[in-house]
């Protein structure tokens, strides 16, 4: 058996610092607490293994750009066998407030691109979550141009803790039923 965590976001410098690409700094962060080097790439996507408390771990992030994210997901899962149960995704999330985190168990896609990519590779909308708030723009801001966009310095110090909240809540899922890790994350 074996725990899949999945950022999101989209590969290339001019992408790193984005709100887009929050799910990428968790596993940045993951990937620096658990020692598992991100030295993989295969299926669309650069991922690593390895082991934590006696659970094979494997964290992945896509490279096929944020619209098409499901194309390097089901792959990976169907080559390991990883159950659905055994996965989580983390990412942006426009209905949140810089600062808020949501864990689901299921849910819609709500308007998120790399969401509605991994439904329908997946064939369903059940499966775990992470949702990390980046709030939605103001004045008129195109949703494409705020989420391709850099934080500002007064929202900086708030998004690196919900980085290192949503790691913590990933690690905790490890060893733990995601309801439990509900309870204890959500606000």
């Amino acid at each position: 058996m074996m725990k899949l965590i999945v950022g999101l976001g989209n590969p290339g410098r001019q992408y790193e610092d984005t709100r887009h690409n929050v799910g990428f700094k968790v596993i940045d962060e993951l990937s620096a607490r658990l020692t598992i080097t991100l030295d993989k790439t295969k299926f669309n996507g650069l991922f690593g293994m390895g082991n934590v408390g006696g659970e094979k771990v494997l964290l992945l992030k896509p490279l096929t750009y944020m619209n098409l994210s499901g194309e390097s997901i089901r792959p990976l899962m169907d080559y390991y066998d990883i159950d659905i149960e055994d996965m989580i995704v983390v990412y942006d999330e426009l209905d949140l407030p810089v600062g808020k985190i949501r864990i689901r168990t299921k849910g819609s896609a709500g308007g998120h691109n790399g969401m509605k990519s991994i439904i329908a590779h997946l064939g369903t909308q059940n499966f775990n979550r992470i949702r990390i708030g980046v709030d939605r723009p103001k004045s008129g801001m195109s949703i494409t141009n705020y989420v391709l966009g850099q934080f500002s310095d007064e929202e900086k110090a708030s998004v690196e803790d919900t980085i290192k909240k949503s790691a913590s809540a990933c690690e905790r899922w490890i060893e733990t039923p995601i309801l439990q890790v509900m309870n204890e994350y959500n606000d």
